[in-house]
Parts: C-alpha cells; sequence; structure tokens
C-alpha cells in the first residue's frame, strides 16, 4: 500500500479500496510496510525511514484501534487462502517481453466475469497436462480455454510443441495463428508443420487430435460458442456500477470475494456458476455470517446483495439445499429518534486541545475557532445522553446506531458497554444488547489522522506537539475534516 502523495493522511477506510484491489490481483497474505523504521524517542509522529509506503506503526493516531483493520486483512487473507482458486481461462501471454510490460500496456481482453491465470512459456512447456477436456496443472488448478496473447507475434517451436501436445490431448486454445519462430537454432520445417496443423490458414476452427483451436477468435464469442457463462454477473443498476469478485474453489463448496469498486452504494441481483448448494454472506470486518435468499435456475444462483460505497463481502456456497429458492425476511426499518443538538467533547491530552469543549452542534473540528481544536489529532471522545421512550421498540426487534459520517474510525459504548469500532461507511453499531428504556448515555470515541496536527504545528508561533523528520505539510495546507460529522440516527430493524 505504498503512496507517499499524502503521508500520515491514511485510515483503514482510506487503505481499503487499494488492499481489496490487491486481494481481487490474488495477493492473500499481507506484510504491512513499515513497522519497524520508528523513532524510540520523541513526540508522534516520526519515522526514521524516507517517505515511503503506509508509516504503519505505534506512532499512528489510530494505532490502538488497528485490531479491527488487521483482523479485516486476516480474515479475507484466510478465506482467499482457501481451496484454489477458480479460473476458467489460462493466458499465455508470448515470448516476446515480460509480464510486467505486457500488463502495463495492456492487460488481456477477458470479458467481465471470467477470471485468468497467466502462464509463461517455461510453465506452459513443463507444468500443463490435460485431464477428460480441462487443462491441469501439477498442483491440481484447472482451466477450460488456453488464450494465446494477440498481441505476441512470434513463437518458439518448444512452445508450439507443447500447444499441439495439449490440443491433441483435448485441449481448448483460441488466439492468433504465429507469424513465426524468431530462433535459427529451431527446426523450421517442423515449426511450419505444427503451425499450419494448428492455425491453418489463420481463421477459423480447428480440430487437432481431442481439441481444438480457435484461431483469431476473442475470447467472449470462444466463450459463448463452448457454452461457458460468466462466472460471476451481476444487474447493472446505473452506469458506474463496477463489481469484481475471486472465486476460490473448495472441495466441498466455492467461496467467491465480491467487492464494489466505486464511491457509491449499489443493491444488485448477484449470479454465480453454482448449483445445489446454499448460499451464506460472511463479513470479513466482524467474523459473522448471515442467510441470505437465493433463487436457483439453469445451473446458476442469484442472490440479492447491498454493498456500501467500496464495499466487500464473501459469498459462502457449502451447504447443499435441494430448494430452488428461499426468501429470508429483510425486516422493517423503523426511524427512533435523531440525536441533534449539543455534545460534550474531551480531547486526548497533550495534543494542544482544550481538555473539553460544548459544541451546539456536530461540526469537523477543523471549522472550528479554537486553534486547539481546529488542529488536534488524536482522539476526541463525545458524550451525549438520550432517552428511549416506552413502548418505541418492538419486541425482538434490532436497534442500530448510525453515526453518519466519521473522520475516521470511532468506537461506540452505550452504558457502559462497548460496542466495537467502526472504521468504514456506513459507520453503524448494534446497540440491542446495551439499550434500555428510558435515559442511555452514549459514548462515541472518534480518532482522526495526523494532518491537521502536523499544519498546525507549521502556524506561526505554534507550540510544536509532533515530532517528525520529513515536514509534508506547509502552514497553508488545506485541513481534513475530523471527528464526528453526524447526523447520528437511530432506528430499528423488526424482523
Amino acid at each position: 500500500m505504498t503512496a507517499a502523495a499524502a503521508p500520515w493522511a491514511w485510515s483503514p477506510a482510506t487503505l481499503k479500496p487499494t488492499a481489496d484491489q490487491e486481494f481481487l490481483n490474488g495477493i492473500n497474505r499481507f506484510v504491512i510496510h513499515e513497522s519497524a523504521h520508528q523513532p524510540l524517542v520523541g513526540k508522534a509522529p516520526g519515522m526514521t525511514l524516507g517517505p515511503f509506503g503506509q508509516w504503519f506503526n505505534r506512532n499512528e493516531t489510530w494505532a490502538n484501534d488497528a485490531g479491527v483493520w488487521i483482523d479485516y486483512l486476516a480474515r479475507t487473507s484466510y478465506m482467499l487462502q482457501q481451496g484454489k482458486f477458480g479460473a476458467d481461462l489460462i493466458y499465455f501471454y508470448g515470448e516476446d517481453s515480460n509480464l510486467t510490460a505486457i500488463f502495463d500496456k495492456k492487460s488481456p481482453d477477458v470479458p467481465a466475469g471470467y477470471a485468468f491465470d497467466y502462464v509463461n512459456a517455461d510453465a506452459l512447456i513443463h507444468e500443463l497436462h490435460v485431464v477428460n477436456g480441462r487443462i491441469e496443472t501439477k498442483s491440481g488448478m484447472t482451466y477450460r480455454l488456453l488464450g494465446l496473447d494477440p498481441y505476441s507475434q512470434h513463437m518458439s517451436l518448444p512452445v508450439l510443441r507443447a500447444i499441439h501436445k495439449l490440443v491433441e490431448d483435448g485441449a481448448a486454445v483460441a488466439g492468433p495463428k504465429p507469424s513465426d519462430d524468431p530462433s535459427q537454432a529451431d527446426d523450421q520445417a517442423e515449426f511450419k508443420r505444427l503451425n499450419e496443423d494448428l492455425f491453418g490458414d489463420g481463421s477459423g476452427t480447428h480440430k487437432v487430435g481431442k481439441g481444438i483451436v480457435y484461431v483469431g477468435q476473442n475470447l467472449g464469442d470462444v466463450f459463448h460458442t463452448m457454452n461457458i457463462k460468466p462466472d460471476f454477473d451481476y444487474t447493472k443498476p446505473g452506469g458506474d456500477a463496477r463489481l469484481e469478485f475471486v472465486h476460490r474453489r473448495l472441495s466441498d463448496g466455492d467461496v467467491y470475494f465480491v467487492d464494489n469498486r466505486g464511491d457509491n452504494g449499489h443493491k444488485v441481483d448477484a449470479t454465480f456458476r453454482v448449483t445445489g448448494k446454499e448460499p451464506e454472506l460472511w463479513h470479513a470486518e466482524t467474523g459473522r455470517s448471515e442467510p441470505v435468499s437465493f433463487k436457483i435456475e439453469n445451473g446458476r444462483t442469484t442472490i440479492p446483495l447491498d454493498l456500501e460505497p467500496w464495499g466487500s463481502v464473501f459469498i459462502v456456497f457449502r451447504k447443499s439445499t435441494s430448494a430452488n429458492s428461499r426468501t429470508v425476511p429483510a425486516g422493517e426499518k423503523k426511524d427512533i429518534a435523531t440525536l441533534d443538538g449539543s455534545w460534550k467533547v474531551s480531547f486526548q491530552g497533550g495534543r494542544g486541545a482544550p481538555d473539553s469543549v460544548t459544541l451546539d452542534k456536530l461540526a469537523s473540528w477543523s471549522d472550528n475557532s479554537d486553534a486547539g481544536v481546529k488542529y488536534f489529532s488524536g482522539t476526541g471522545t463525545y458524550t451525549k445522553s438520550f432517552d428511549i421512550p416506552a413502548g418505541s421498540m418492538a419486541k425482538g426487534a434490532q436497534v442500530w446506531i448510525d453515526l453518519g459520517d466519521v473522520k475516521n474510525l470511532a468506537e461506540v459504548s452505550v452504558n457502559g458497554k462497548s460496542l466495537g469500532i467502526v472504521w468504514h461507511a456506513p459507520y453503524r453499531v448494534n446497540v440491542t444488547s446495551a439499550l434500555k428504556q428510558g435515559s442511555n448515555e452514549l459514548v462515541v470515541r472518534v480518532t482522526n489522522a495526523w494532518v491537521n496536527r502536523l499544519i498546525g504545528d507549521e502556524q506561526p508561533g505554534a507550540t510544536r506537539i509532533t515530532f517528525a523528520d520529513v515536514k509534508p505539510y506547509k502552514a497553508s495546507s488545506p485541513l481534513l475534516p475530523s471527528g464526528l460529522l453526524g447526523p447520528v440516527t437511530l432506528y430499528s430493524i423488526d424482523k
């Protein structure tokens, strides 16, 4: 998660889109840069290594709350280490260039809903064989189709021999006819014979042995011809909706990681190429799972998904079912109260802020007239009392507090009971177990980033609070919104 453009501005919410993209790319174990390089003395923040990486260490404002972020990374990593990657396509990127250059210049034109793995010449020659019409690796990965990079014009004879053997044994291949063999050491007569046997005049479909070659055809058309429907698909509620996925095949089921790659939430019907299995939603933030409505039809399972901005969820298929559908009641939402008016806020000591202030209404600390609050970085604790009238909650209903907008993390406690830390939108927690009829005490402990205090320390005549060997901010740098921004609402879900 290297990004030096905005030092000390990160929070788990701003890091999540990058981490999730790496999960989508196939990463399933994180080593975070760079907790070792930190000063042993001095006022935070501090770093003994220059402006590289996330600067993830004990001097971060939210270091004591980082467990929820690490739990998310750990649970997601663990889930994506299970089974084997589910891909339909193995993509040979040719011998003209290395993978990095190919990836930077032109990603494979793989249709949405299909996953793929890259393969190089050495692995294609030594690692692949065919079992029951599928291309298989020695480790047990299987693929339906071998794709050839259309931008790679040349092919060596050993690679061509390997592809010919795969097709003879039953593999399906799609791609252009190689123009030539660049190696003067290869048998050019054998290259020509094998090339024409597989690719003919450079077009059409050619059956060779038990297999088939779709010459010069795009992958979408080939998947359609082979009747391979997308592994994952979803209804498109708006032009900006973009959901991506990772599929892991288990010995007794399937796991899908689905991620919303955008700033807007989306409600979609998501379809998976799984049948006869009951889906569940698994949430890496909490470790909790829940049943979900589904419909099985034509070998595919469709479920409703409600994903928040940059939201992600696991869909796990592990329990066999003979049912073709199930409906899980959504529950009726009932607004109880909006917690407006004044709030008392106390501030972490030694950071330049007063011990406490009373805010007439929720607003960013950066908008406050008191310089100690305006430039504060650290943890501010909001307290407020509110009443729950008798009879306002239905029996068995679940009651939630939604904090609205938070910059950047918040721990919520009701009547002295901590209900957990929320670190990305929607900032809401279930308060049912702690709530009581009558008077209740709400405490919200909010932590922001270091940026505002660093800017405050650059103001003329300011008393320096921070220690930093790298000073990326000026007195005129823009402040970041901070604190509990709201609106804070209370509602129930009656199931």
